[in-house]
């Protein structure tokens, strides 16, 4: 019989939020082509400050990783983010009439606030695994949402969607993921141990969603 890895255990004991978070309304109407340019523009600019911050996080794992091989992962992921991640950014930027100072001006809303305050708090004062599990949701849910929207994707005229979703459906990215999972199923640590990390930055990633769906504001 087979037995549930740690990862995919932490995804079953929060699947109804994992679902929610996959089936937002702003996933589904990106991938279907339908979002309005100006959500897309605000989701750019938030997610380009939150990318700044993981960078950070995953170098925080990296200088606390208990091996030099999860060392190496954590720097590959920050390496990743800085390079790959950024250098798209300055295209779909210049793609969208906005330019990295625009991202760099962009204020972060309160939801973006509290979800970076939460993996920078975790990064410091957690350990490394937990740290791991508090990153986890963002890289997986991404994987995930690009194979459940696959065929709505298809069908989107959209071309700037399609460009941007693209990149979660492909094999460097697959792997990243598959990495990153491994380390946390080889961790060593109860799913107890792990749950209450995994579980708050999924509930992170389906209101930073929220957030750019109805461009979220500073209330005062």
């Amino acid at each position: 019989m087979y037995a549930l890895s740690i990862s995919e255990t932490l995804r079953s004991m929060f699947w109804e939020l994992w679902v929610k978070d996959l089936d937002h309304p702003f996933v589904v109407e990106l991938y279907s082509g339908t979002l309005p340019l100006e959500k897309f523009k605000y989701y750019v600019l938030q997610d380009y400050n939150y990318l700044v911050t993981m960078v950070r996080v995953l170098s925080l794992l990296a200088a606390k990783a208990p091996t030099l091989e999860l060392s190496r992962l954590a720097l590959e992921l920050a390496y990743g983010t800085v390079t790959g991640e950024m250098e798209n950014y300055e295209r779909l930027l210049s793609a969208l009439d906005m330019t990295i100072d625009d991202a760099v001006k962009a204020r972060p809303n309160p939801t973006n606030v509290a979800y970076m305050n939460f993996l920078l708090l975790t990064a410091y004062h957690g350990d490394f695994y937990a740290g791991l599990a508090s990153v986890l949701p963002c890289f997986w849910t991404y994987e995930d949402i690009a194979e459940r929207h696959r065929w709505r994707l298809e069908a989107n005229r959209v071309e700037l969607y399609k460009r941007w979703a693209s990149v979660y459906l492909s094999s460097e990215y697959k792997m990243l993921v598959r990495r990153l999972r491994d380390a946390v199923d080889g961790s060593g640590r109860s799913v107890s141990e792990l749950s209450y990390h995994f579980e708050q930055a999924l509930r992170y990633e389906i209101m930073f969603w929220q957030s750019a769906y109805i461009m979220e504001e500073w209330p005062f």
